[in-house]
């Protein structure tokens, strides 16, 4: 819609600033999550981590949507490792439209591999104190909230991805889709994607199991 897209281009200027303040280390990501297989629609610095326009979501559902620490439409200071070994150091804050329907997310992924190797040398130095947080579990409240993001994503995909005559093939790749972005993760989530593709449950995971026995 016209109206998301104006919202979401609002955080361009944001993005800009953000990685002209902090540098060439500093990558940030604009998604459009109602086009959630290429939902990046603006990237700066994307030497980062490789981040192209179109290529879909990596980690909200994963690492971010099912973090104890996800609250308040946002987690801070997640990490994850590229694929030539360099540490990253990200938050991800959803943007919803006026409706209060989740419609992007705005990512900042920062490459501190430089930092760590300083606090390596330093550690030689100084001693460090570890310390410990017990989980705290989710509230009921914001498990609900998880819970209605992931909804939004299943609906948006299989909305941009069905048709009448969709064959066998299509759906096994639909859903190897949403089960490499961890949409399988959430409770109730095959029950979900089965009234949507209008299939039973148990097809489903006959489906899942034909995608894991074929990547072994």
């Amino acid at each position: 819609m016209e109206e998301n897209k104006k919202v979401l281009e609002s955080f361009i200027p944001i993005a800009k600033s953000t990685a002209k303040m902090f540098g060439r280390n500093c990558e940030v990501v604009i998604h459009d999550l109602t086009n959630p297989q290429a939902s990046v629609m603006f990237t700066v610095n994307n030497h980062v981590t490789g981040r192209k326009i179109g290529q879909s979501f990596d980690h909200l559902v994963k690492t971010v949507l099912l973090s104890q620490d996800f609250k308040e439409d946002y987690l801070a200071g997640y990490t994850f490792v590229t694929e030539d070994k360099r540490t990253i150091r990200s938050s991800t804050s959803l943007i919803r439209d006026s409706k209060q329907n989740v419609i992007g997310a705005f990512c900042i992924n920062f490459d501190v591999e430089g930092l760590n190797q300083m606090q390596q040398f330093m550690n030689t130095f100084f001693s460090t104190q570890v310390v410990v947080q017990e989980n705290v579990e989710k509230s009921e409240a914001a498990i609900e909230n998880v819970e209605g993001i992931v909804d939004q994503l299943i609906q948006q995909i299989i909305q941009n991805s069905v048709h009448p005559v969709m064959k066998r093939h299509e759906k096994i790749e639909l859903i190897r889709f949403m089960d490499e972005k961890g949409i399988f993760l959430m409770k109730g989530s095959v029950e979900k994607v089965a009234a949507l593709l209008g299939i039973s449950k148990v097809t489903v995971y006959s489906y899942l199991d034909e995608i894991k026995n074929k990547s072994n």
